[in-house]
């Protein structure tokens, strides 16, 4: 991978002093000249799947409104801020696309609840509290009605009242930055690959083919709770935001995307691209894009150290946290197949119920019957069937995170090999 489209997983210590968050009056809201921005968004159904499971927000939370005609384009940051995220879906009998739908709309409500933000901790603790609000929505639902048991989604939800933008993560739904002309991912997957590589087990160049790069960690719904990663960006002009689904992500690689991102400015050519790409290079799943350009006097212009030091940066929220936000408990494991069944994983052994049940995608073979959908934001898709797999458990109780990955990887090898095996003539 190139050094411009980095992948910047190194956690910055944000809180303590030697970060930019360190001293109380710098975690006020700052009060400037506007900043504002350009975005839009798009979600493909792919060349694969029969119905889209993925949905987005764009969303002005001043005005409480949402969608993406001409007008809304086009923001200025208002007292209350902005929003933006994207949601991919996964579940049985039209579930996913519940599920992402879901998520979407009870964030944009508990978004635009209560007074506005007064500095940095609240607007990052509200949505926090958000993200975590649609998982127990989600997950409930998903007990009150058996034909929709395990469904869940991702969620990669950003918003900003100032130059901070903040980014709360569950799943591997992905957020990147544009600055100059390097490309950074500001999220981390959580997922198995990922803490492969962060064990030293992977490289980046194997991920890319690793078999059982489609297993997720966690997502919203398939347990009462969830852990949300926060994340944060100190914005700089000209700084562009994409936020993906792995629809794009697993099929167009960071340089192409980068390039993209670089050389068109208008964020729905950008969006309108980036989805051709992903179905040209084969459409595997969902494709869903938010693209947002940061404008404004507001924003200083970046300086070569800003360019070479933007990263992945944990936010750390106070103890105890704001009134808005929840302390979430550890969260449950859940597995995403790209195009295979998907089975959940819990972190520590569940009783049966509808949270470990497992899930299945369209195979290959299913082909796409819907058209591409783009212009007026979010939207859900009709019913389909899926079938199920019976859960599967690991006993995980006192087990470190990394002796647990080990153990999946090693079973999944050892399947591989005794498959080769039983199957040579």
């Amino acid at each position: 991978m190139s050094e411009q489209a980095s992948r910047e997983t190194q956690p910055d210590s944000n809180r303590p002093a030697d970060s930019a968050e360190g001293l109380p009056g710098e975690r006020k809201l700052k009060k400037s000249a506007p900043i504002k921005l350009r975005l839009f968004g798009r979600t493909d159904v792919g060349q694969v799947r029969e119905h889209n499971e993925d949905n987005f927000i764009v969303a002005d939370l001043t005005k409480a409104s949402r969608g993406l005609m001409e007008t809304d384009r086009n923001q200025i940051v208002g007292e209350r801020g902005v929003l933006l995220g994207v949601c991919d879906g996964m579940g049985g009998a039209a579930a996913g696309e519940v599920a992402s739908q879901l998520a979407v709309d009870i964030i944009f409500q508990k978004m635009i609840s209560g007074e506005p933000p007064k500095d940095h901790d609240e607007i990052a603790a509200r949505l926090v509290h958000s993200i975590e609000s649609a998982g127990l929505r989600i997950f409930s639902e998903a007990k009150l009605d058996r034909t929709r048991r395990g469904m869940g989604t991702t969620s990669t939800v950003a918003a900003l009242v100032d130059d901070h933008l903040f980014i709360g993560q569950v799943g591997d739904s992905r957020a990147y930055i544009l600055r100059g002309d390097r490309l950074v991912q500001v999220t981390r997957d959580q997922s198995l690959v990922n803490q492969l590589i962060e064990a030293g087990q992977l490289t980046e160049e194997e991920a890319e083919t690793f078999e059982h790069n489609n297993i997720i960690l966690q997502a919203l719904g398939t347990s009462d709770s969830v852990q949300v990663d926060l994340t944060f960006v100190e914005l700089k002009r000209g700084d562009t935001l994409l936020l993906c689904s792995d629809g794009l992500s697993g099929m167009v690689r960071n340089e192409e995307i980068r390039e993209v991102l670089r050389t068109i400015d208008d964020p729905l050519e950008v969006c309108k691209t980036l989805t051709d790409r992903a179905n040209q290079a084969g459409g595997h799943d969902n494709i869903t894009v938010v693209v947002s350009k940061f404008e404004g006097e507001a924003l200083p212009e970046p300086t070569e150290e800003d360019i070479s030091g933007l990263r992945y940066r944990k936010y750390q929220l106070p103890e105890p946290m704001p009134p808005s936000s929840l302390n979430a408990p550890d969260p449950s494991r859940r597995v995403k197949e790209l195009d295979q069944p998907k089975i959940s994983v819990p972190l520590t052994p569940l009783p049966s119920s509808s949270s470990s049940e497992g899930h299945r995608r369209e195979s290959d073979s299913e082909r796409r019957e819907e058209p591409s959908k783009d212009g007026e934001g979010p939207s859900s898709y009709g019913p389909r069937s899926h079938g199920s797999d019976d859960p599967i458990h690991i006993p995980t109780d006192g087990a470190p995170q990394w002796l647990i990955v080990m153990m999946i990887a090693s079973a999944l090898a050892c399947i591989t090999i005794a498959g080769y095996y039983l199957l040579k003539p």
